[in-house]
């Protein structure tokens, strides 16, 4: 029913808006200005989405186009973007001095089906993204947006406000916002193809934007209609990519693989450790080698295809009432492509009978490993005990035995595992919106969105059925013959499982999410007069009602922990809400104007009260108070200073009140138990003991698989808003002597008390090992550490193996400051020559998470480490982007610079002295140098109707830097390198071609 309510919705959406393209179309849109400044504008520039000349400043409800807020705004317009000829919104952000790269494009493991941005490195939930200056649905329960839904082919402009701006437009704006504003009042079509291919014949991307928009009514309304498909080819690691073809271990610099679960396969043997079958002679041989390389299946460019549409239309009823509305649909598909499945450290039970099982091998399963787990202590066998349950495949003979054991064996015969997400979006907005006087205007609208996210994970070993398998009377007939049940060989090499194995191993799962958002809001703005300046005083008044819904589903098999080999553990269901009602209000005071160094003096300020009232027993509630106030001097005409102070306040979001407590996967490639330390420290000894691990594993723990570890997440419905204090101070410059040319430069600082995260792995790791005393074994901080029953070590069944605790509390504390820079100049060299020069920078002077009070209060900007940043990955210090156009009458020929300062590894982190540290990494991984790319495009306007654009994307075929895989965290460290900040791909070339008329 909820399906074909949505179709019906859509289908009503497209027929109102076909109908109203019916008209002729009367105008066209004007091309932009060749040479004109394409990079980034500092002067906020006005959504023009109401009516009359009143207009919307992003960071500001007050809608009078000549008011400037305090706030500085950083835009980038649509030529910009099509120079670019960026295919993804995120892409866009992702490469914009002072934005941390988020989930997009170049995350493969980890990357959920869904593309977001991350403002100044604070984490991709303490950002608001905005269509139209509107909230839209958002994709998960974190309540972050999808950017992999934004309509490009529309889009006007991208405004970036950085700092607290939950005055505004409430809660989770601590970092900044992000508002897509799409064309207004478009006329005529539009219509873009474009081609993207690497120089190496890989990652292609097809693109197709169509756009048709009308007036009617002797202009008294607008409809638009948008239509875009993309397809977008992977990029795998290896081959020509020489850099990514082996696992490098990023602290020895070896490039022999660095996952445990290999072929052939690792079994633990009761106290001589984990142990490989030497396929010749079919002994079990300990410390187990073998390892495997698991780059050349994954991929730099995940799979991409979109469909999407976007309508808006509007109609003057009358002087006071216009109506509007927004339809916005998308459907798109992500793959993520990792390395095969298998057994992941699983625990197991081997028959002694098994066909497959070597003798040597068996006679050592006898002597060492647990024949009865029922019976305390290690009940091993006699020789002649073992010869008659070798002889034995009955479970009812009383010489029927079996052994457990954890066992790592790769799928290779499988190949990659792949991971589908299929997302649907719906989101439509509808208001009436006009004029009560000359001085009061008001707005008010309603909308409603829904997000669904299906994942369907292929390729993936049901775990169930190994040990279906593995219990075999002969070769070919299981104990239990159901499901179709085939004897499995996990003793041989790589190709001893066949293909009719591998098909009874294979089990699909599904999951997803879903969420909604429902809105209503309403504003009016007053001219109340003025107080000395010509300018009158702006206020604006309103209220606001949001409701969020959000579920996570599993089908059986998705929620049932390490049921499916390389999952990362259950995917348990959730589903939980949260309303909340909001007033707020707005006043910006011109106080000066035309006065000896005081051309113009503004103050602003700006409240808003929020109530939260969460879907859970008891309706837990808790009230925010947010505010802003802000400053304008102009002393001259030429010189602005501004300042801005704003208390942000960020809401727990649904995944942070209602997840159940899950097993997952964190990084962190050296556990303090692991070899033959503990033999040689009681204390220590004592301590992983207490932890879970067998008496018979110390010695011989091995180190983390993969430099990943069990991670065990809790959540609470007591998580309460987090705090922020902003501050902005700036000055923008625009001298008289000098047209065309502005200068901007803003120092910002934020900080969030109160934080809701999450302890890094370094941190629980020191708060045990750091300080071990004789009573360190029953201690809180070492005992909340839980380890593999059979192994001893922190990787392993996630049913059986909690690992770290992961607890979210809002007990952190985040701090980040910088400065920003902008400046744009045009000139003309001669009649027909024109330049346009412009530059974006950023100078981040620090970025510190400190997780618990007490704790390590981390520095890292600059660096990388598995601890380092709140999210994974790199804030360089300085970065730029600037681009210098030429144009030659109807030719543009246009160069973008693209600087990251040099990075290296967190100076924590490569101390060894410090417990929870990893110790300095291979000397040429230990930094990064500072790196440039240059981007040129040519455009060309053939008629007065057709404009070709050709741009080298990476033209000096910059190489990624190499610090091998395990530094820093898996989602953003992969392939040897940081793929979301460094280009992994290479020289690629794109074309397009549009057509207007």
């Amino acid at each position: 029913m909820k399906k074909l309510t949505r179709q019906r919705l859509l289908a009503s959406s497209l027929l109102i808006s076909s109908t109203l393209l019916a008209q002729s179309v009367t105008a066209q849109t004007a091309p932009q200005t060749p040479g004109s400044p394409t990079q980034t504008q500092d002067i906020a520039q006005a959504d023009d989405a109401a009516v009359g000349s009143d207009i919307i400043v992003t960071g500001s409800l007050i809608r009078n186009p000549n008011l400037d807020s305090a706030t500085p705004v950083t835009s980038i317009g649509s030529d910009e973007l099509a120079l670019r000829q960026t295919n993804v919104a995120e892409q866009i952000l992702r490469e914009t001095p002072g934005v941390a790269a988020s989930i997009g494009s170049s995350v493969n493991n980890g990357n959920g089906g869904a593309s977001f941005v991350d403002l100044r490195g604070l984490g991709q939930n303490r950002n608001i993204v905005l269509l139209n200056s509107s909230r839209i649905v958002p994709a998960n329960l974190n309540g972050a947006v999808d950017l992999n839904n934004i309509p490009l082919a529309l889009l006007d402009r991208v405004d970036i406000l950085t700092g607290g701006a939950s005055t505004t437009y409430g809660a989770d704006a601590v970092s900044g916002v992000v508002n897509f504003i799409t064309k207004r009042d478009f006329s005529g079509v539009d219509m873009t193809v474009s081609e993207q291919i690497t120089e190496r014949g890989d990652g292609n991307v097809f693109r197709a934007d169509l756009a048709v928009g009308a007036n009617f009514d002797d202009g008294r309304g607008n409809a638009v209609l948008s239509l875009g498909y993309q397809e977008a080819d992977p990029v795998f690691f290896g081959g020509e990519r020489e850099r990514s073809n082996l696992t490098i271990d990023s602290f020895d610099g070896s490039g022999s693989g660095a996952s445990a679960t290999a072929v052939p396969a690792r079994f633990s043997v009761s106290g001589i450790g984990n142990a490989n079958i030497n396929p010749t002679t079919g002994a079990l041989v300990a410390p187990s080698t073998a390892l495997f390389n698991f780059n050349p299946y994954n991929i730099f460019q995940t799979p991409f295809e979109r469909f999407n549409l976007f309508s808006s239309a509007r109609y003057e009823v009358s002087d006071a009432v216009e109506v509007y509305s927004e339809g916005l649909f998308s459907q798109n598909t992500v793959q993520t492509i990792i390395a095969p499945s298998g057994t992941f450290s699983t625990p197991l039970f081997i028959p002694i009978g098994n066909p497959y099982l070597p003798a040597a091998a068996r006679s050592t399963f006898c002597a060492q490993n647990d024949s009865n787990p029922n019976v305390p202590g290690i009940q091993t066998l006699t020789p002649a005990q073992c010869a008659a349950a070798a002889a034995t495949t009955d479970p009812s003979n009383p010489n029927y035995r079996e052994v457990i054991s954890n066992v790592s064996r790769r799928l290779v015969e499988a190949g990659g595992r792949i991971s589908s997400y299929r997302t649907e979006l719906f989101n439509f907005k509808a208001g009436f919106r006009g004029k009560i006087s000359e001085a009061v205007s008001y707005d008010l609208y309603g909308a409603y969105g829904r997000s669904t996210n299906t994942q369907t994970i292929l390729n993936y070993v049901y775990t169930d059925r190994v040990q279906q398998g593995l219990r075999a009377t002969n070769t070919t007939t299981c104990i239990d013959p159901s499901n179709g049940c085939v004897p499995i060989n996990l003793f041989g090499a790589s190709g001893s499982i066949d293909s009719n194995q591998v098909n009874f191993l294979l089990v699909p799962a599904t999951s997803g999410n879903r969420s909604a958002l429902a809105q209503v809001h309403g504003l009016v703005n007053a001219e109340l007069g003025t107080l000395g300046a010509t300018e009158a005083v702006s206020v604006a008044v309103g209220s606001e009602y949001r409701k969020y819904t959000a579920e996570v589903f599993a089908d059986l098999l998705a929620q049932d922990p390490g049921a499916l080999g390389g999952a990362g553990g259950a995917t348990t269901p959730v589903k939980g809400g949260y309303d909340v009602v909001e007033g707020f209000a707005e006043i910006v005071a011109p106080l000066i104007s035309d006065q000896t160094f005081l051309h113009s003096l503004t103050a602003e300020a700006g409240v808003r009260y929020s109530s939260y009232r969460v879907d859970a027993p008891g309706n837990p509630k808790f009230d925010a108070w947010t505010y802003k106030g802000g400053l304008t001097w102009e002393p001259i005409e030429s010189l602005k200073l501004r300042g801005n102070y704003q208390r942000a306040v960020r809401a727990p979001n649904i995944g942070e009140l209602f997840t159940p407590n899950a097993v997952g996967l964190i990084n962190l490639r050296n556990d303090p138990c692991q070899g033959a330390a503990p033999t040689t420290n009681a204390q220590l000894r004592a301590v992983c003991i207490a932890q879970g691990a067998p008496a018979s594993q110390i010695g011989v723990i091995d180190p983390p698989s993969a430099g990943q570890v069990n991670g065990d997440f809790s959540y609470s419905t007591n998580n309460r808003p987090e705090t922020a204090d902003t501050y902005t101070f700036g000055a923008l410059f625009v001298p008289s002597f000098l047209s065309n040319f502005t200068l901007s430069v803003d120092y910002y600082n934020i900080k969030v008390r109160n934080a809701l995260s999450t302890p890094a792995a370094g941190d629980i790791i020191g708060a045990c090992f750091g300080n071990l005393t004789a009573a360190s074994a029953t201690s809180a901080a070492c005992t909340s550490i839980r380890r593999d029953p059979l192994t001893g070590g922190l990787d392993g069944d996630a049913s059986t193996t909690p690992g770290l605790p992961q607890p979210l509390t809002n007990s952190g504390r985040l701090e980040t400051d910088g400065i920003d820079l902008v400046a744009n100049f045009r000139t003309g060299i001669t009649q027909d020559v024109k330049l346009g020069m412009s530059m974006n920078a950023n100078y981040a002077l620090h970025s510190k998470f400190q997780a618990t009070p007490g704790g390590l209060n981390r520095e890292c900007v600059g660096y990388y480490s598995i601890n380092c940043s709140l999210t994974g990955s790199i804030l360089p210090k300085f970065t730029f982007n600037q681009r210098t156009t030429l144009s030659f009458g109807d030719i543009d020929l246009s160069l973008l610079w693209r600087h990251l300062s040099a990075t290296r590894q967190e100076p924590f982190d490569a101390d060894a002295g410090n417990f929870g540290s990893n110790g300095p990494a291979f000397a040429p991984f230990r930094r990064i140098k500072a790196t440039e790319y240059f981007d040129l495009t040519i455009r060309a306007s053939v008629t007065e109707n057709l404009e070709v654009t050709f741009t080298g994307l990476n033209i000096l075929d910059k190489k990624p830097p190499t610090v091998g895989s395990n530094i820093g965290v898996t989602t953003f460290n992969s392939g040897n390198t940081f793929p979301s900040t460094y280009d992994p791909i290479g020289r690629r070339f794109a074309a397009s071609a549009r057509v207007r008329f």
